[in-house]
């Protein structure tokens, strides 16, 4: 039986952080373990490490997007740069091994690719004994995922299966189970009872604008995109950590008439993002994997606007092929696509069902279920 498990994420970006959340809820609902500890791996890092990663990244994609970019597809050669990659972690994350060394856990749980890293040389040192499991976070695999020492890896769908099949990964070790998010977005939420119950119109188009956990891209410069919509909409502006953003947003909202044709509803951090998305009938923005997750799981069509080059752009292939998600790639033209789209209640309900046919809102518990036994 397992006993201690250990998850571990890493703060550069929200998503990580949120989908060992949703394990460490998953396995609490199921009971039975003596102790279930997460932990952000950047904190048992050296300062500039921990600065590089987390503080640097975010800065980055919001004033020079192309650079993350380009590091993504520089470094997404399948086991090519893995030797480079891991000197220079151990040489910054050795609190963190120590961690490891000290705590020894029954079974680890990584949703980013740098404690996985480590915990595969770990185990091919015989210095610990523990089981790995690695999720990856987003729908597509990158090489910097790819570990030799592991039970069990986690994908979002069958095609990011394939893939590590293709690079010799063992279809028994491979699970599709999509990516974890909090359990509470399994459950059903009227749609009307949402609005009324934080305030907005019961009868608008509601448009869910998202800058994540951060409060970070150019949310204004949206807003003022979707003025010109000639449908009746609220947009729902989820400010995050960024009290500023709200301030703005606020004060913006204050000098829209009632009976304006665009309303707007800002909101600072929150916890109830499955009823604000319960409320909502579009989600607007950037298609991070753990965002677009709990979108499909509430059968939001997704409307993608500066996704990340690397990751969100793999995101954004995968919800356009699937029919899930529109694009637009100039803000002139966001109003138009969405008037057009919402003028054509055929095809705005088939890409409601196809949100819906990708969700896998139970992933968590899915992945618990599936690591119990390994013990």
């Amino acid at each position: 039986m397992i006993k201690k498990v250990l998850l571990l994420s890493a703060s550069a970006g929200a998503g990580h952080v949120r989908a060992a959340q949703a394990i460490e809820k998953a396995f609490k609902e199921v009971g039975g373990l003596r102790e279930v500890r997460h932990v952000d791996t950047l904190e048992f890092t050296s300062k500039v490490f921990r600065a590089l990663y987390s503080k640097a990244y975010i800065e980055l994609v919001n004033k020079l997007p192309e650079v993350p970019g380009w590091f993504y597809d520089k470094f997404d050669t399948p086991w090519k740069n893995e030797r480079r990659r891991l000197a220079l972690d151990k040489l910054n994350t050795r609190p963190f091994v120590k961690l490891l060394r000290e705590y020894q856990p029954d079974m680890i749980i990584c949703t980013h690719f740098l404690p996985a890293e480590i915990v595969s040389w770990l185990k091919a040192k015989e210095r610990i004994a523990s089981r790995q499991a690695i999720i990856v976070t987003d729908f597509d695999v990158h090489a910097m995922w790819l570990c030799h020492h592991y039970e069990q890896y986690f994908v979002a769908i069958d095609e990011s299966r394939a893939y590590l099949e293709a690079l010799g990964i063992p279809r028994d070790k491979i699970t599709v189970s999509g990516i974890p998010i909090d359990p509470v977005f399994a459950s059903h939420k009227d749609k009307k009872a949402m609005r009324l119950k934080h305030g907005l119109a019961p009868d608008r188009t509601t448009v869910l604008l998202s800058a994540g956990g951060f409060g970070v891209g150019a949310m204004e410069s949206l807003i003022n995109s979707l003025f010109s919509l000639q449908h009746s909409a609220q947009i729902v502006a989820i400010c995050g950590r960024n009290e500023d953003l709200k301030r703005r947003l606020a004060k913006l909202a204050t000098r829209i008439k009632p009976d304006a044709k665009v309303l707007v509803e800002p909101i600072g951090y929150t916890q109830e993002m499955d009823e604000l998305m319960a409320a909502s009938d579009l989600v607007l923005g950037k298609p991070g994997g753990l965002t677009t997750s709990e979108a499909l799981a509430k059968g939001l069509v997704f409307v993608i606007v500066n996704p990340i080059p690397g990751q969100e752009e793999r995101n954004s292939d995968h919800l356009l092929e699937a029919a899930a998600a529109i694009r637009c790639n100039n803000l002139p033209t966001l109003a138009y696509k969405l008037d057009r789209l919402l003028a054509d209640p055929v095809r705005f309900a088939s890409m409601k069902a196809n949100a819906y046919g990708m969700a896998q809102p139970n992933a968590a518990r899915d992945i618990v279920q599936k690591l119990l036994p390994l013990s």
